[in-house]
């Protein structure tokens, strides 16, 4: 089973998955989770000491502007299509709510739902009736959307680059019990976005995210962001 939440959260993590943009791309709980205080609409302090290390300046620079992104992002919705290791494409519709909430709806035939109420995240699967639920705190989703968000601070930095257009951005949590990495693709035109995302699991297989269509939505229900009620329901520690 953690084998199976393993890979999912992979696959979406941040974050949290087009090269830039695609042109090279491989053809390939408990009862009431959301009554309790979510830590991450806390703000966390500062520790100075981890800050840009191992960076030049205008490597820290690239990524406090990518951590500024994704604090002023607000509410988004949108497009994505996934490519797993084995190149295998699937569609779907995603919902963010920040801090901490999102939604991806996979398209048919899948009838898989991933949803963060802010505190956890429910993968819910309608064709085998399953619903798992782990800790946002324990999924790589823990550094992109938090209230604030500060890479320098929360992740390891492993690659910073400035390609024509687009920043790419390489980092790994610094918690150890979320392993993997990730690798973020913003375009910088018109305005900074992101675009897609890469991430590698500890078996180092990679899974690709490309976001398309993405709007501000400031009117999100949010029953969005509540998981419906499934019969099999596992807590994952």
């Amino acid at each position: 089973m953690k084998a199976r939440i393993g890979a999912i959260l992979a696959a979406l993590a941040v974050a949290a998955p087009l090269t830039a943009f695609g042109q090279d791309a491989k053809k390939g709980v408990p009862p009431n989770p959301a009554a309790a205080t979510s830590p991450w609409s806390q703000t966390v302090s500062k520790d100075a000491s981890v800050v840009g290390e191992q960076l030049d300046k205008k490597q820290v620079e690239l990524v406090q502007k990518v951590s500024g992104y994704f604090n002023q992002m607000g509410d988004m919705k949108g497009l994505f299509v996934q490519t797993s290791a084995d190149n295998k494409r699937i569609r779907g519709k995603f919902y963010v709510k920040r801090p901490g909430r999102f939604r991806f709806d996979y398209g048919a035939p899948s009838k898989l739902v991933i949803i963060s109420d802010g505190q956890y995240l429910a993968i819910q699967d309608f064709d085998l009736k399953t619903d798992d639920r782990v800790s946002l705190d324990n999924t790589p989703f823990r550094v992109l959307m938090r209230k604030d968000v500060d890479l320098l601070r929360d992740a390891h930095v492993l690659q910073v680059q400035d390609i024509d257009d687009v920043i790419v951005v390489s980092l790994e949590d610094r918690n150890t019990d979320n392993p993997g990495r990730i690798k973020l693709f913003l375009a910088k035109k018109p305005t900074l976005e992101l675009k897609e995302w890469i991430t590698t699991d500890p078996q180092g297989l990679d899974t690709r995210v490309e976001l398309h269509e993405m709007n501000k939505a400031d009117d999100l229900d949010p029953n969005l962001f509540k998981p419906s009620m499934i019969s099999t329901q596992k807590v994952l520690q």
